[in-house]
């Protein structure tokens, strides 16, 4: 019996899916699927999107780099450029300059702004705090699931590369930026994009500082939840979250 799932009034199957070319449109589908069914699915959809246009994405790459050969412009080796994004890829770590978790003081040795905000980051002892975290733990998961080379576990590791942050905020905003480029061993560029993408679109205030979260080994989880809180708000402020409870 051939699978099939409902848009509006239409119902659609999977291929009828497969042919749907619009990020938003699948995403949109996504968050209005009850049926464990249809939500597969589409996430099934949304997955192979993504990994034809960053299929594309490379193979332009390597057209535009046959042509400066041929055309003896090319300088040798190779340019950087997309990575895939898997399990394996996530696990390498970035070079750092600094002990794993010390923050560097900036010149005249005065400790950056960035790094005195971290360093205030409110504990979390709520009586609920460990449920509300655990929901947004939750959703975070839930609406990164689709994305290549994204496991959020908890609110530190993994988010070190900046990858996580970068496909949650695609996820609203998946004409900001072209996810299927990104390249986790770039951490920093990560950072900026997700955070200045965020302030730009959702109104999130920069509660993180790109230079100093990658002289860290793991980001401190009070500084990433807060953040992530903070971005929340933001998108239900701007309607693109509904909901009567707030993380």
């Amino acid at each position: 019996m051939e699978s099939k799932t409902d848009v509006g009034s239409a119902s659609l199957t999977s291929e009828e899916l497969a042919a749907i070319e619009d990020e938003e449109v699948l995403n949109k589908m996504l968050d209005n699927a009850a049926d464990f069914e249809e939500r597969r699915m589409i996430r099934a959809a949304l997955r192979d999107l993504l990994k034809k246009k960053r299929d594309k994405r490379d193979q332009e790459r390597g057209s535009r780099q046959q042509d400066l050969r041929q055309q003896g412009l090319s300088k040798g080796g190779t340019t950087g450029g997309a990575v895939s994004i898997g399990r394996a890829s996530m696990n390498q770590q970035p070079p750092a300059n600094k002990p794993p978790g010390q923050p560097s003081p900036s010149a005249g040795g005065q400790v950056s702004p960035a790094v005195a905000s971290a360093q205030k980051c409110p504990p979390a002892a709520a009586p609920n705090a460990k449920n509300v975290k655990q929901m947004l733990l939750d959703w975070c998961r839930a609406k990164t699931e689709p994305y290549e080379g994204v496991d959020i576990q908890n609110f530190s590791s993994s988010w070190k590369d900046g990858i996580a942050f970068c496909a949650l905020v695609h996820r609203f905003f998946p004409d900001a930026f072209e996810y299927s480029i990104l390249n986790p061993n770039k951490p920093r560029e990560n950072f900026q994009l997700a955070f200045s993408t965020a302030e730009r679109l959702a109104g999130c205030p920069p509660l993180l500082d790109a230079d100093d979260l990658v002289r860290m080994k793991e980001p401190d989880w009070k500084c990433v939840y807060t953040y992530i809180q903070e971005f929340y708000r933001s998108l239900v402020e701007k309607g693109l979250v509904k909901t009567k409870k707030r993380p």
